[in-house]
């Protein structure tokens, strides 16, 4: 029995999927070898608020920048303006560690007339 010889192209194609799959499989290794164990750590940031027709937006951003993903994060904004205190909640469905979510808070008052304050309700860990 004759095998055929292989020409340079094949030769090529082999090399080049060989050094992907090992530059695969390393790459998981190292990530997997590294990867830390610290519980979330969320952290809330407020952008600047937007007028609209009959309300005021406030854009949020939520980071968690432990190692471990979180679910379900709710998250509740109180604007004090000197009376009753307004509040507005939103969730964040999915946050990887070291992952970023958004969403918008929305006030009848405006956000910069008083005191803001941030809080995480709470999460599930997957």
């Amino acid at each position: 029995m004759n095998l055929p010889k292989k020409n340079w192209l094949e030769w090529t194609v082999f090399g080049v999927g060989l050094v992907l799959v090992a530059g695969v499989l390393a790459y998981l290794a190292y990530s997997s070898a590294t990867q830390g164990d610290a519980p979330p750590d969320l952290v809330v940031q407020l952008g600047e608020p937007v007028q609209q027709s009959q309300h005021y937006s406030l854009p949020v951003a939520v980071s968690n920048q432990g190692d471990n993903p979180a679910e379900d994060v709710v998250v509740r904004i109180t604007l004090d303006t000197g009376g009753e205190p307004e509040e507005s909640e939103f969730s964040v469905s999915y946050l990887p560690g070291g992952g970023e979510g958004n969403g918008w808070a929305t006030f009848t008052s405006d956000p910069r007339s008083g005191a803001l304050s941030t809080r995480i309700v709470g999460y599930t860990s997957p």
